[in-house]
Formats: C-alpha cells, sequence, structure tokens
C-alpha cells in the first residue's frame, strides 16, 4: 500500500461530512439567489454571474479528481472544503447582508478567502518537505493574479455602473494587498502545522508535484 492510501486513511473521520455538509448549504444559498436575488442582497452584484461561476468552482476539485486522480489518489476532502468555503460564505456574507452592514466585512473575505484558495493550492502541490519561502512563493505567485483577475471581473460586472466607481481605485489596491497577505498567512499557517505534526496525512496529488527540499 502507498503512502498516499495510507495517508488518505487517517484523514480525520468528520471532514468528509464537514465538506458535504457545506457543500449542500453552498447550493441551497445558490438556490436562493436564482428564485430571489433581491432576497439574497445580490441585486446589482452580478448574481447571473455568481450562479454560475460559484457552483463550477465548488465542483472543480471533484471533478479533476475524478478524472485524473481517482484511481490513485483517496478524495481530498480538506481541499475541497476550503474552495467550497469560498462560494458558501460570499453567498452567506451577502445572504446575511453582512457586506453592507459590517464595514471590514469585504475586506475580511478578500484576506480569509484568498487564503482559504492559497492553501488549497499549497495542500494539493507541495510536500510537506518544502521549505517555508518556496510554500509562500507558490501562494502569493497565486493570489496576485488571482486577486487582479476578480478585481477586473467585479468592475466590469457591475462597480462600473455604481456609485462604488467613485472610491473603486482605493478600494482595489486595498483588496489586492489583503488578497496577498491572505494568501501568505495561509501558506505560513499551512507549513506551521506541518511542521507541528499536524496534517501529516496530506499529500500532493499533482503529478511531479512533490516538493524538493530546497
Amino acid at each position: 500500500m502507498n503512502r498516499l492510501m495510507m495517508a488518505g486513511r487517517t484523514a480525520p473521520s468528520g471532514l468528509a461530512w464537514a465538506d458535504l455538509t457545506a457543500k449542500a448549504l453552498f447550493f441551497v444559498l445558490t438556490a436562493a439567489v436564482l428564485i430571489d436575488p433581491g432576497a439574497s442582497n445580490l441585486e446589482g452584484k452580478a448574481p447571473e454571474l455568481r450562479v454560475v461561476a460559484y457552483p463550477l468552482l465548488a465542483v472543480t476539485v471533484p471533478v479533476i479528481w475524478w478524472v485524473w486522480w481517482r484511481h490513485r489518489a483517496p478524495f481530498p476532502w480538506l481541499v475541497d472544503l476550503l474552495v467550497t468555503l469560498v462560494c458558501f460564505t460570499d453567498l452567506l456574507g451577502n445572504r446575511a447582508n453582512l457586506y453592507d452592514t459590517v464595514v471590514w466585512f469585504d475586506d475580511w473575505m478578500h484576506f480569509a478567502n484568498t487564503g482559504l484558495l492559497a492553501a488549497a493550492l499549497v495542500l494539493l502541490t507541495m510536500d510537506r518537505e518544502t521549505r517555508r519561502i518556496r510554500a509562500v512563493e507558490r501562494a502569493v505567485a497565486f493570489a496576485a493574479p488571482a486577486s487582479i483577475g476578480w478585481e477586473i471581473g467585479e468592475y466590469f460586472a457591475f462597480v462600473h455602473g455604481s456609485p462604488e466607481r467613485t472610491v473603486a481605485y482605493t478600494d482595489t489596491l486595498g483588496d489586492l494587498a489583503l488578497g496577498t497577505l491572505g494568501a501568505a498567512t495561509a501558506a505560513v499557517l499551512v507549513h506551521t502545522l506541518w511542521r507541528h505534526g499536524r496534517l501529516l496525512w496530506t499529500d500532493p496529488l499533482v503529478t511531479g508535484a512533490r516538493a524538493r527540499p530546497y
């Protein structure tokens, strides 16, 4: 039995349930947006784009695993949960109207959700023997273009025609900085957990991704 299979068998038993619960709640929120975007506080915030892009993102890990990894690796429940939480928390935050009522909530979401995606990338593509600086480099290399792409999409989706455009430049700079910082923080956190004997059941699943300790 190879090390990947052994690692997968020692993963926390509740992780799969947490992932499936988060995914189910996410699709419930997505259905609610389709039924009534106004009740989800998404009117004028590109609800159509979210109900297409978010479900695609939420099923990306399962689809890729099924096509390329299912015969050689256990399902990466933690990675899938991290990706699902990005979609779920954004819809939940809008549903609870936190973006418009809590002044720091948008900043927190840029920091946290970019961090979640960066952590997923590190777990998928790097070995726990990787040096910390390498993990941070990869996380930031992902976060910077991803944050830029999000801001461009957000601008053309709804900012350019709204009153927010007058302050969009300052907000965008802040969002880019927070996203990059969130990714770097996530990489350091994953690396620290590895070094303290946690997440030892995780292994990179991408072929050839086992990092050299350089």
